[in-house]
């Protein structure tokens, strides 16, 4: 079977090592800033929130992100310009838009995907999108060549698990626990049971998120086969602590976290 070209996304996940995927809101704080100290800290994969006024999957401190950045004025726009300018900067890290559905359709998809492939963006994760709504967001995307990045749960049973991959991309994002982002984590032997299950019906990478917030839990979760480990509340809470001098604190954690997952070797694929 001919294997696919490889992708800045798929590179970042052959590395040896779980892959560390780091999350910032756009437009909260110095973005620019922000990101170039995740890359030069380690990480693997960026994602850039898009602020929303609804952002039902995220816990007090991802809401408060979203709160700051709108009050900012970020709009679209904005986010597209941040993304064309991070992959100016950078152009081997992956980034991928994390999001709400209403900012991503209400120009039509065909012109949300046009937007997402000019500016350099690799993938899109839409948290409120289900697998039976695709075709809102799913074909036009797929038409420029950007990952559809599927969500999966512990709720995700055996039957539900076929509809959540049909047409997804770039990785699985599973969310180990069954609530907001960065308010608990999971016990590891959960991580490592529904890890397997997922990467028996799929040959898409996993990653791992919510609620890992040091680099002993990125640890632990490397541990369990993941292919990626995703960190966000704990960086968002750095930008909103520090605001400007935030940058000098994302790199630390971000090299600390990275030098955590060094120490769990992958499996050769």
């Amino acid at each position: 079977m001919t294997r696919p070209a490889p992708t800045r996304l798929s590179a970042a996940f052959t590395r040896g090592h779980p892959a560390l995927v780091c999350f910032l809101t756009a437009g909260d704080g110095d973005t620019a800033a922000n990101l170039d100290a995740l890359v030069v800290g380690g990480a693997d994969v960026i994602e850039l929130g898009m602020p929303f006024t609804d952002p039902m999957a995220d816990g007090p401190a991802i809401q408060q992100a979203n709160i700051r950045a709108l009050a900012a004025g970020t709009t679209t726009a904005g986010i597209f310009a941040h993304a064309a300018a991070f992959r100016a900067r950078h152009p081997a890290t992956p980034l991928v838009l994390m999001g709400y559905a209403n900012p991503m359709t209400t120009r039509g998809p065909e012109w949300f995907a046009d937007q997402c492939q000019k500016a350099g963006v690799d993938g899109v994760i839409c948290v409120d999108l289900p697998p039976e709504e695709d075709a809102e967001l799913g074909p036009a995307l797929r038409a420029q060549n950007i990952a559809l990045i599927r969500l999966a749960t512990p709720t995700s049973g055996a039957a539900r698990l076929p509809a959540i991959l049909s047409g997804a991309s770039g990785f699985v994002y599973y969310v180990s626990v069954a609530g907001v982002t960065g308010q608990q984590q999971a016990a590891t032997a959960d991580v490592a049971a529904a890890v397997a299950r997922l990467k028996a019906a799929t040959a898409l990478p996993v990653a791992v998120g919510f609620g890992v917030r040091s680099p002993a839990q990125a640890a632990a979760i490397g541990a369990t086969g993941a292919d990626g480990v995703v960190v966000g509340s704990a960086l968002v809470e750095l930008v909103a602590e520090h605001g400007p001098a935030a940058p000098a604190h994302l790199r630390a954690l971000a090299a600390s976290l990275s030098q955590a997952l060094k120490t769990c070797a992958k499996a050769p694929a």
